[in-house]
């Protein structure tokens, strides 16, 4: 059985792999091998555990899910902090090993599953006791933004997600209007929770190091979004019409992409005092909000619908 140790560091009581040899004895041990499809990094440094922990301020009331927890470093730490852990792994490989490691913890639970096929809402109805629920993860790097926006978009009960991402996709996801990195990714996450950048991690924490530097980032996720919108279904509709080509105009953008006429556009953004030429990545979210709303042919109809009952 791979060798576990607890120590505090940083006054934070830490369970971690001994070092990157024992990882690496671990994984030559149970022959196993990693699988690029999986984009498998399995993280060895004992401060960046630190970190995620502190940050995402785990406590005994808390139930914690983890995805991708590899040979579970990252989840014998969770172990110590919080109540309960369900750690959701889709390598068959991985299972035997982590059912080995985190024999002992009685509050860990572990899925052999695709995190996205995973019915959470049904699953979070089995652990009604918890004060919280929180998301903390070094998540695989090629289905990250799926993984996220999927997790926001289910509106669950989430109070917090901490995970380990793709520097530029960390980057991505706190960046403003005007910035290179500003995109759909920004608005979706910022429409759902407060993001805050933790720590910016080197590929030398990693087994095997990655080609890329990482981020560690922690999204606050609101109760309700600051954003006003009659309808967030069109909003992301209109945002990502607006990104797919970011050097076209709004209007050429959204003409194309919700296939409206390019009057209509035209005299939405004359009423609501935007310039004709106004591009998508110079808008904030509540100006997007405000573009949506008024493009909306549900919403123009009810108005309509309005306007004719009040004329009668």
């Amino acid at each position: 059985m791979a060798r576990f140790y607890i120590e505090k560091l940083g006054g934070i009581k830490m369970a971690k792999l001994v070092d990157s040899k024992e990882t690496i004895a671990v994984l030559q041990r149970t022959n196993f091998q990693f699988k690029k499809q999986f984009g498998q990094n399995f993280l060895i440094d004992a401060s960046v555990l630190d970190h995620i922990i502190s940050y995402a301020k785990i406590q005994k009331e808390d139930l914690v899910i983890e995805i991708g927890p590899g040979i579970g470093t990252l989840t014998e730490a969770l172990c110590e902090h919080a109540g309960q852990v369900i750690a959701i792994e889709i390598d068959d490989k991985l299972i035997p090993i982590l059912e080995e490691n985190l024999a002992a913890k009685e509050n860990f639970r572990l899925l052999h599953q695709d995190v996205l096929k995973v019915d959470f809402t049904e699953l979070l109805k089995e652990y009604p006791g918890f004060s919280s629920v929180k998301v903390v993860a070094n998540l695989p790097y090629y289905i990250t933004t799926p993984i996220l926006l999927s997790l926001l978009e289910k509106k669950l009960p989430l109070s917090s997600i901490t995970v380990m991402v793709q520097k530029e996709v960390a980057e991505r996801m706190q960046a403003g209007p005007g910035t290179k990195d500003y995109g759909a990714l920004s608005l979706a996450v910022q429409y759902y929770s407060k993001p805050e950048i933790v720590q910016e991690v080197p590929p030398h924490c990693f087994i095997p190091r990655p080609k890329v530097s990482s981020m560690v980032i922690h999204l606050s996720i609101y109760k309700e979004s600051p954003v006003e919108c009659e309808n967030p279904e069109y909003l992301f509709k209109t945002i990502k019409a607006s990104f797919m080509q970011r050097r076209k105009t709004l209007v050429n953008a959204l003409s194309a992409g919700l296939s409206l006429d390019k009057e209509v556009i035209k005299s939405v953004l004359s009423a609501l005092s935007y310039p004709e030429n106004v591009r998508g990545e110079t808008l904030s979210l509540d100006e997007f909000a405000e573009i949506s709303d008024n493009l909306d042919p549900e919403w123009r109809e009810k108005q309509k619908s309005v306007f004719c009952r009040f004329c009668e």
